[in-house]
């Protein structure tokens, strides 16, 4: 999942800003996702453990084009059993 670029709307930057959320972190995610999840209006949820064990939960909401991926928003939960998908 690597080679794209990732482009960040004014949104996104505002929230990641917001929520203390640092852009190598959604990039590492976008490109290293623990799981690629199917959302509304076709876009696609990244997301990832991230923290001391894994604590938390990293996603990022991700409309992917041909040329690029764009961002539109990103937030941490703790409320990993609610969006993590089992196998």
């Amino acid at each position: 999942m690597t080679g794209k670029p990732i482009r960040f709307t004014n949104h996104a930057r505002f929230e990641m800003s917001r929520r203390g959320i640092r852009l190598a972190d959604v990039v590492a995610v976008i490109r290293h996702p623990g799981q690629v999840l199917p959302s509304v209006k076709g876009r696609r949820i990244y997301q990832s453990r991230i923290g001391p064990a894994g604590h938390m939960l990293l996603r990022v909401i991700v409309r992917e084009r041909a040329q690029a991926y764009h961002v539109i928003t990103a937030y941490k939960t703790s409320k990993i059993s609610k969006y993590w998908r089992s196998p």
